[in-house]
């Protein structure tokens, strides 16, 4: 479905039950991001604040459920976008005999090439309003949380071309205001918009870049798509929308943007200018990512509709609706996944505790040894699956999105250490965990159904398992807490909170466990810090997710084979660990205080109190780094 602007999005949203007006005053400092994140992990609407002290409505949380994302999109389940690129793969590339049959593929063609963006005459909708000089803060950019550097655009389309070959890149990276006409621009090493920026540098020339808000929701998404990086996000948001999109040339540089989007902010990044501190940002991962140089985006130009709308959202301890935008991408790229590279991949599925790609399940076909490690070195060798730090391969009848089913089979289905393996490689830019800037350690589970050429399938004892947390806290004085739980429900795992206050803490106590015979029939130990609640299962997982580098983290005890997942905060004193380690992200208490006292008018139902009440004790000190 083609939405005609931002706007019609809303009417549709509306229309459906899925938003809410606020017509109350709220401040883009700080007090928007805490209702929505109340809003978000409680899975309500759309928010619409209309009373921000700017003329500009701001839409938050529009993608923050599934219903809402295939909204979005025009489908009524995200796989059917995945189900018609297959088709459409099948249609192109299985054999072709006849004529007629060849014949046949010219609708094909001709419907691929409707989708294609065009460039129209003239200005479009976006161009109603030039502003007189450009000037950012006429704009409810948010701050998002109380040691964010400052404000930030969470949601700017950002558009560039490679300087040599002209070819167009749409991706979505943060923006921090830092004057009415300037800002960061957070783009990472790994990403396209990076690659063109070194192009210029490498010219001497300075950098077009154009940044879209709003329009059809669809190119919203499409800047987050993880597409081959000559392929036009256009062409995928043409797909999506089963319309081209109508592109028009900005006003003050020679890029194209979307006619319909609801602002345009146009300006240029010059490569030989000294970049500038960028951050603190409370980021995605549920930590802030830390100050930090990018580059400057200058603004020459700022124009928008007259009914402009200003799209927003927040991110940080999920889920967030950010987990919603990575979902769709899980769910639409699964199939070409398949179609180009690994034909047995059968489903896979990307928990949101994983922050997006910390932790990917992946389901195959297996007909031959060694099949999961195959599919696990070409994942880690694909785009933005690179990053991943845990992947679990299964097979069979398994169901990749039933965490407790598969954390059964992990138990079961595993012989430890014989199908653990772990390599190195990239990692993400915001990982805080690798020893070194960019650059970590992976660990793949081979938890598939072992063939007589392989090492067999454990079969796991957990219904033997004496309850022994007293005996552990008392006769480990470190042990705050313990989670056994899990051990009867045939997951043999246990989880333990511990005080960190000596030197390679951890692999002491595992193998100090592991000897004295604690851990029998147990074949894995997560460890966490004494601050998180052992009981909280998301929370272990989003925890160890983030604060694990596999490789140096994740080992094997002296006695017997149980697995130690070490999910603690590394510090240079015990770990000696020599990067800034970051604080959670959590709300301040005057934020809390001022949004508790204005519920009642915003008209929101049933009181939600701050989840950040839940995170603050996670919280090491007051600040965006960790006070050792």
């Amino acid at each position: 479905m083609a939405y005609k602007s931002l706007q019609h999005f809303i009417k549709t949203l509306e229309e459906q039950g899925e938003l809410v007006r606020i017509s109350e005053y709220v401040s883009p400092h700080l007090e928007i991001a805490e209702i929505t994140d109340r809003i978000s992990k409680s899975k309500g609407k759309a928010l619409l604040f209309e009373n921000n002290g700017t003329k500009f409505p701001l839409l938050i949380n529009a993608f923050g459920s599934e219903k809402r994302m295939c909204m979005a999109l025009g489908v009524s389940r995200l796989d059917e976008i995945g189900e018609e690129m297959e088709a459409l793969f099948d249609k192109v590339f299985q054999p072709k005999e006849k004529l007629l049959d060849k014949l046949m593929l010219v609708p094909v063609f001709i419907n691929l090439n409707s989708y294609l963006p065009r460039v129209l005459k003239g200005k479009g909708a976006c161009q109603e309003v030039v502003m007189d000089k450009p000037d950012l803060d006429q704009l409810p950019v948010l701050t998002c949380w109380k040691q964010d550097g400052g404000p930030f655009i969470t949601l700017p389309v950002v558009h560039t071309k490679d300087p040599v070959t002209g070819i167009r890149n749409v991706g979505m990276y943060r923006m921090q205001v830092f004057e009415k006409s300037e800002t960061g621009m957070h783009w990472h090493l790994h990403k396209n918009s990076a690659r063109h920026f070194n192009e210029y540098k490498r010219l001497g020339l300075r950098m077009p870049v154009s940044v879209t808000l709003g329009g059809d929701p669809a190119y919203t998404y499409a800047a987050t798509a993880p597409l081959p990086d000559d392929v036009d996000e256009y062409l995928l948001a043409g797909f999506l929308r089963k319309k081209k999109v109508a592109m028009v040339k900005c006003l003050t540089n020679d890029l194209e943007v979307p006619a319909d989007a609801d602002f345009v902010i146009e300006g240029y990044v010059d490569p030989l200018e000294d970049f500038a501190l960028e951050g603190p940002f409370g980021d995605h991962t549920g930590y802030y990512s830390l100050p930090d140089y990018y580059p400057r985006f200058h603004v020459t130009c700022i124009t928008h509709r007259r009914d402009a709308v200003y799209p927003a959202t927040i991110v940080g301890i999920p889920p967030q609706e950010d987990a919603w935008l990575g979902k769709t991408t899980e769910r639409i790229f699964v199939k070409p996944i398949k179609m180009s590279m690994l034909p047995e991949i059968v489903d896979m599925d990307m928990p949101a505790e994983g922050v997006f790609h910390n932790i990917a399940i992946i389901k195959i076909k297996k007909t031959y040894a060694g099949q999961a490690i195959k599919v696990m070195n070409a994942l880690w060798g694909a785009g933005q699956m690179m990053f991943n730090k845990v992947m679990i391969v299964v097979d069979g009848e398994t169901d990749v999105h039933n965490y407790q089913s598969i954390a059964k089979i992990v138990s079961q289905k595993v012989n430890l250490p014989a199908d653990v393996y772990f390599t190195k490689g990239p990692s993400d830019v915001l990982d805080h965990s690798s020893r070194h800037f960019a650059f970590g350690g992976k660990m793949g589970i081979d938890a598939t159904t072992k063939l007589l050429s392989e090492s067999g399938n454990l079969v796991a004892k957990a219904e033997n398992h004496l309850f022994i947390t007293d005996k552990l806290k008392s006769a480990f004085p470190e042990i705050i807490a313990v989670n056994e739980n899990l051990i009867s429900e045939g997951i043999t795992v246990l989880i333990i909170s511990l005080l960190k206050n000596k030197k390679k803490q951890v692999r002491i106590l595992h193998n100090a466990l592991a000897s004295s015979g604690y851990l029998t029939d147990i074949r894995y130990v997560i460890y966490t810090d004494q601050v998180l609640d052992v009981n909280r299962i998301g929370d272990v997982v989003w925890q160890i997710a983030n604060n694990i580098d596999p490789q140096s983290d994740c080992f094997f005890a002296d006695a017997g084979f149980c697995l130690a997942i070490d999910g603690t905060r590394k510090t240079k004193e015990w770990d000696g660990f020599e990067r800034d380690w970051p604080n959670i992200i959590a709300a301040d208490d005057e934020t809390i205080r001022s949004v508790d006292g204005k519920w009642e008018k915003l008209g929101l139902g049933k009181f939600i109190p701050s989840p950040s009440l839940t995170y603050k004790k996670l919280l090491f000190g007051g600040n965006a780094i960790v006070d050792e």
